[in-house]
């Protein structure tokens, strides 16, 4: 055989493996088989439910719905009682008189009892992070934080009263040459800490950097690579906020990571990457939905398992599972309603 045959050869070798790859990673070959032991109750009043986090103090829920077209009117945060009989959403930002599309949110509890909200603003000028005192039924508006590392921020977890990680799924603007980019899988997600003077890039190399979260005890800082089929798990200096990578764990297109009172992960899953992009450019194409709860002990031991899986009905593109007790709040980046599911002991 020729040298130029070798060499073609090689390289349609080359792409082969590359699609392969690219497919595997989007769940291409995923049997989706719908499951779940318990009760769901549809609850409308949303304009997308992207992100939800639950008040371990009260297990009050709070929504960030937004509908992420360019021309959209301000989003909105809902607090959701899932204890009463008939929950109804009730909106918290209606005297919120900036430009406000949310996204990710953290709720921050600080020494002394105080609430605070986070949470990713897309203003049509800029993003900026949100920060909100939050005293169970109100939200008071209390200051906004900017800097030229969010470039395209995601999602949030504060960890002080001025302090908080948060995700950047690209490191650079919109772009076609950006789409391109994702299209060779090139990593451009990164996470920044801000130390409530500044921000800085503490981690990247990131496949669609995604849902970010902490363990209870602050010490392990979980986040989602959403095309790269993992979660990184990295050991955090509660001082300097420094990051040090430790884990991995593998899973088909996480989304926003939930911590439950005991420590658990609960993450928003997107099982077929590209029924979810379908899915993003037009509402009618259905795309699955899958919550996966993760017990993280350590690099040794941990476990996974799927606990609720759709086929897109009745809802599509799950973006975040989140638990108390026994209810779970599922939501999703561009329906008009959430799930609450009890689940079975």
């Amino acid at each position: 055989m020729k040298l130029w045959q070798k060499i073609s050869l090689g390289i349609v070798a080359i792409i082969i493996v590359f699609i392969g790859k690219t497919l595997y990673n989007a769940g291409v070959f995923t049997t989706v088989e719908p499951h779940f032991n318990g009760t769901v109750t549809e609850i409308d009043g949303f304009g997308g439910a992207e992100d939800i986090t639950f008040d371990k103090a009260t297990g009050l829920a709070l929504i960030s719905s937004n509908d992420f077209s360019d021309d959209s009117k301000n989003g909105a945060i809902f607090l959701l009682n899932t204890k009463e009989n008939t929950p109804k959403p009730i909106k918290l930002t209606e005297k919120v008189t900036f430009d406000f599309h949310p996204h990710g949110i953290s709720l921050y509890r600080t020494l002394e009892g105080a609430k605070r909200l986070f949470v990713i603003n897309h203003r049509k000028k800029g993003d900026y992070v949100e920060v909100f005192d939050f005293t169970d039924s109100t939200l008071v508006h209390l200051e906004s934080i900017t800097s030229s590392l969010f470039v395209s921020p995601n999602d949030i977890v504060a960890v002080g009263e001025h302090t908080f990680y948060l995700t950047n799924d690209h490191d650079e603007e919109k772009s076609d040459w950006r789409s391109k980019k994702d299209l060779l899988q090139i990593a451009m997600g990164n996470v920044c800490y801000y130390d409530g003077q500044r921000a800085k890039v503490v981690a990247d190399g990131f496949l669609y950097a995604n849902g970010i979260n902490i363990s209870l005890d602050g010490k392990k800082l979980f986040v989602a690579a959403t095309s790269g089929r993992k979660i990184r798990v990295f050991d955090r200096d509660l001082t300097t906020g420094k990051l040090t990578e430790s884990d991995e764990i593998t899973i088909n297109g996480a989304d926003n990571i939930e911590i439950d009172e005991y420590g658990n992960l609960w993450v928003g899953c997107h099982p077929k990457l590209l029924s979810y992009l379908a899915h993003s450019k037009d509402r009618s194409k259905p795309s699955p939905s899958e919550i996966i709860k993760i017990n993280y002990q350590s690099k040794e031991y941990y476990t996974l398992e799927s606990t609720y899986l759709n086929d897109g009905t009745p809802v599509s593109g799950s973006s975040v599972g989140a638990v108390f007790g026994d209810k779970l709040l599922i939501g999703t980046v561009f329906g008009n309603k959430v799930l609450l599911c009890t689940l079975k002991k």
